[in-house]
Formats: structure tokens, sequence, C-alpha cells
């Protein structure tokens, strides 16, 4: 080997190997992950999913460009997953990167544009400084992309479910999101089938625009659905994947409640969205007194929610962790003079665990949620997915909902109670509330329906109870009209109600494996400034110096090496 680099031709074999480890470089890519949190680690489900690609899948990536730092980083760590993607899936999976609207004219632009954000990839406003020493512009960034698999093509929004005003910590969120993001949307635009979701009616649910997004915009626009009037239908049909039951405002009758023990008895998902108090702003603002009472409406299921392990308590949850609504602070004139202020019954609620569902979510607005109890019952795992800042508290009914409830230093004082729960998974083998009391007439009308009474679920049934069903209702403008759940309408922002109902949804009736990649935690390492201003001179100079010291380190040691060989 020493002699053919001191050959004459030597330099052609380097050349020749160099070239060599480059073309087998560009085609296989190896890497250890070495990090705490396993970040580099593409999950099993998404590996099998990805080996199984029937057709090829393009993914165009709309991160190119001159954008801002945060997002060149978001941009590399996407081109890194999408080439793991790809050395998996092999040629089913190609990618690219582009400008959006580049090289296009300003109607085919304003056409692309249009479409993407029809497809939920909005543009985030950042400033960026154009050079060094001059000021800042504004930019448009479409953090997005578009999935396309023979003629199906579906949108990704990278920041969908993360606080606009969190900077880094969303861009870092967004990151850890990717591998789930992008397994999520290849895993639904592959599906010949899609399932079933029903929404269930006849006890006073909303079937009007203050349920638009969620009918129209989530569950139409993702799944098969269907309007299910519960009094229609002698059992509820097993064909239905999960079930909402969102907002009733009617007492449950033995028949009804008997008919959706038994949808559960046979594997049915529920996803539980109640209100066990009457209370509204409307109500608020309708009073002269600023205030009315919040009533129990007597749903008659808390004994069914009991049996499955959860009640929903007759209060009210207050937390000093809340979004804003306009309050009166003065008079100019004879006309109130309206400030945004906190407001503690519309409290911003977060997952106080590592669960898949909300964990990495900007916050979920509830209003006037109630708190849940997790309660015995054998064989039922349950897991918190919401609940409160370590500041709150609750009011037994009848509770009495004022504008301004907190008044003093002493009222503060009693916002004391920490991460009280609103909303509980539960999965395992339900037992019914019906088991040896079921008459023989209704086991005869079961059994004539195709679906025999049963005592018990199998082992893995899955249901959610929501202490607030206003989670996935959504405000009315009368300029926009619907708005999205979760907007709050009078500051404009968009908490992230919507993707935590469709993570709950893709929970119950998807692929579990890949929904685990949202457990993913990454640990933001930013510099310290402190120390950073203390000792910048220091680590200005090793980074200047020491490369240069090495240098002549290593110029001193070739010499003698090579002035020590001639005199030999």
């Amino acid at each position: 080997m020493k002699k053919l680099f001191q050959s004459k031709y030597g330099w052609i074999f380097i050349a020749v190997l160099l070239v060599a480890v480059n073309l087998l470089a560009s085609r296989w890519h190896s890497r250890i992950d070495l990090t705490a949190e396993k970040r580099y680690t593409i999950s099993n489900a998404t590996r099998s999913l990805l080996r199984t690609l029937p057709e090829p899948v393009n993914i165009t990536v709309f991160l190119e460009g001159d954008i801002p730092a945060g997002f060149k980083k978001l941009s590399g760590a996407t081109r890194d997953m999408l080439q793991e993607f790809k050395e998996i899936a092999g040629s089913n999976v190609q990618y690219f990167f582009r400008q959006p609207g580049e090289g296009l004219n300003d109607s085919l632009k304003f056409e692309l544009l249009d479409s993407l954000q029809q497809m939920g990839i909005h543009p985030t406003n950042v400033k960026a400084q154009v050079k060094k020493g001059e000021g800042e512009e504004q930019r448009l960034v479409y953090p997005g992309a578009l999935v396309e698999y023979r003629d199906r093509v579906m949108g990704i929004n990278l920041l969908q479910g993360q606080s606009s005003v969190d900077g880094l910590n969303s861009l870092n969120n967004a990151e850890a999101l990717l591998e789930y993001k992008f397994a999520e949307a290849i895993d639904k635009i592959v599906r010949d089938t899609v399932p079933t979701i029903g929404y269930l009616a006849g006890n006073g649910q909303p079937q009007n625009f203050e349920v638009y997004d969620l009918i129209q915009n989530t569950l139409r626009a993702e799944y098969a659905f269907g309007m299910l009037p519960i009094d229609s239908v002698p059992v509820i049909p097993l064909q239905f994947d999960a079930l909402l039951v969102v907002k009733p405002q009617k007492a449950f009758t033995d028949a009804q409640k008997l008919k959706l023990d038994q949808y559960v008895m046979h594997g049915g998902k529920i996803i539980w969205l109640i209100d066990n108090l009457y209370a509204s702003l409307d109500s608020l603002r309708r009073n002269e007194n600023n205030s009315f009472i919040a009533f129990d409406m007597g749903l008659n299921i808390d004994d069914l929610l009991f049996k499955y392990g959860v009640r929903i308590n007759p209060d009210l949850v207050q937390d000093l962790n809340c979004t804003q609504i306009p309050m009166a602070v003065g008079m100019i004139g004879d006309r109130p003079q309206l400030q945004l202020m906190p407001w503690t019954y519309f409290p911003l609620l977060a997952a106080p665990n590592n669960n898949p569902v909300a964990k990495n979510l900007d916050y979920v607005m509830a209003q006037f949620p109630q708190s849940i109890d997790t309660v015995s019952s054998p064989g039922v795992t349950k897991t918190i997915l919401l609940a409160t800042s370590p500041n709150a508290r609750t009011l037994s009914t009848p509770a009495m909902v004022e504008l301004n409830s907190v008044k003093t230093e002493d009222d503060l004082k009693t916002f004391n109670r920490p991460h009280i729960p609103v909303a509980v998974l539960l999965e395992g083998s339900f037992s019914s509330l019906y088991a040896n009391r079921v008459s023989n007439a209704d086991k005869d009308s079961l059994a004539q329906a195709q679906q025999p009474f049963k005592a018990a679920s199998d082992a893995g049934n899955k249901m959610i109870v929501i202490a607030d069903a206003d989670i996935v209702t959504n405000g009315i403008s009368q300029e926009k009209g619907p708005l999205q759940m979760g907007e709050n309408q009078f500051t404009n922002y968009k908490y992230a109600n919507k993707t935590f109902i469709q993570n709950c949804l893709e929970y119950l009736v998807g692929n579990p494996g890949i929904l685990e990649t949202r457990a993913k935690d990454y640990t933001l390492r930013v510099l310290d400034k402190a120390k950073l201003d203390k000792d910048s001179s220091f680590w200005q100079l090793v980074n200047i110096g020491l490369p240069i010291a090495m240098v002549m380190l290593f110029a001193v040691i070739y010499i003698a090496v090579m002035k020590r060989r001639y005199q030999q």
C-alpha cells in the first residue's frame, strides 16, 4: 500500500477511490442515533408502512428559498427524515423541495397559493433581516408539504397544532412531529377504504353551524361519515367504527343507554363530549347583572360512564391560565370601554403527561368545562389527556357564573388545585351496565337485530370522555361565517382544538403504532446567553486560534518527521 501511494500513478488510485466512496455515500446513508430521546430513529410502525407501499408516493416540501434560520433548520430536518423514508421504501418514496410559486406567473402563483390554503397549508408571516445592519422585512413562509398518490393529493401543515407565538419551541415541536405528520399522511392517502364515523342525534345534539368545522372540515373531509338518530335503529350498527356523542341537551332513556352500552360491548368506540351543566357566554351577556346560575341538565348517563371508569363532576373548572374575552373597564360618554381580559371560565388545557394524543400540542381552549374523576373499573386503564395548569379551582353547583369572578387577592389564593383532569382516555375490557339486569325481551330484541347481548367487551376496546363539548364547537362571525374550532373570535387566535380531536379519532380508528410517534420528545438545547456574553471572547479565541495552532503544530511535526527520515 505504501509503494502504491509513492508510485507515479498513485494519485489516480486515490482519485478513483474518492469517487467510489462518494458514489456509495450518495446511494446509501447510515447514522447512529446517540440522542437520549432517539429523535433520529424511525419507528417500526413507520418502517412497516413504507416497506409495504403498493405504488410510489411523491412528496413536495415548500421549505425552500430564502427563509429564516429556524425554518431552514426545520427544512434540513425534513430533508434528512424524507431521505430515510426513501431508503426504507426505495423508489416508492420520491421527495422534492420547492419554493411556492417559483417560475409561475402571477395568476398561476395566486391559484397555487390559494389551493395550498384550501388544503390547510397556511402561510406564516415572519420577520427576516434583509442584510446585516439593515432593517427587517415581512416574509410569508409556507411550512407545509403536498403528498401525492395516484390521483389523490393531501396537504400537510407542519405547524398545525403549534403555538403561533412560541417561536423556537413551536419549530422544535414541529421537528419532533415530522415522522408522525408524514407517516400519518402517507397512511391515510394510500388507504382504499376509510373508517366510518357516526354523529349521534336524538338528544338535542347540535346540528347547525355550531359544529360546521367538526362535521364538514374534519369528519366529512377525512372519514366516511353518517348522522345516526339513535331512536331510528334497534341497535347502533357496528359499521360505524367510532361514534361521537356531542353536547346532548336531553336526558338519555334506558333504551338509548342500552344501545350505547351494547355498541361498546361489541367493540364500538365512543368519544363522549359532555356538558353536564348548562352554562354559556350568551347567557351571561343577556343578564343585566352580568351573572347567571349554571345548573345540572340531568342527562342521565352518569351511571353508564361510572361503570366504564369515570365520573363527570357537577362543577365548573376555573384556571388562571385562560384565554381572553372583552370586558367593560370603563365608560366613554354613554358607551362602555371594552378591553380584552383573561377569563378563568375559559381555561387553556394541556397534556399533563406523555400521552401521544395531546403531547407536543399548543393549548386546547375550553369553555365552562367540568372536572373528571377516575373510578375503579377492573380491566380498564385510564390516561389523562387534558388537564388544567397548576393554578386552578372548581366551583360546585349550583354555581354562580360572574363576569368578574376574581375580585381580591384572597380569590387568587383559592386557585391552588393543580392539573384538574378534563379529558380521559379509557382502554381495556369494559363491563356492561346492564349485566344481570337486562330483561329477556331486550335480549330477544338484540338477538333479532344480530347484536346479541354481551356482558363485557373484548380487551382491546377504547373510548375517550371529555367534560366539555365546546372543545369541538366553533364560533360564528358575521364577516367570516363559521370559524375554526378552538378559534377565539375576540383575539383571532387559533388554539389546537381541531388537531386534538383529529388525534383522538386517529387513536381510536387509525394506526396506533404511527400515532405513538407523536410521543417523541425533542430537547431544545439552546445556548446559555449569560455564559455566552461572559465568555464570548474566550470562545472566539478558541474558534479562531485553535484551528491555526493545530495547523502549525501539524506542520512542525511533519517537518521534524521528514527531516529525521532524510537524515537517516
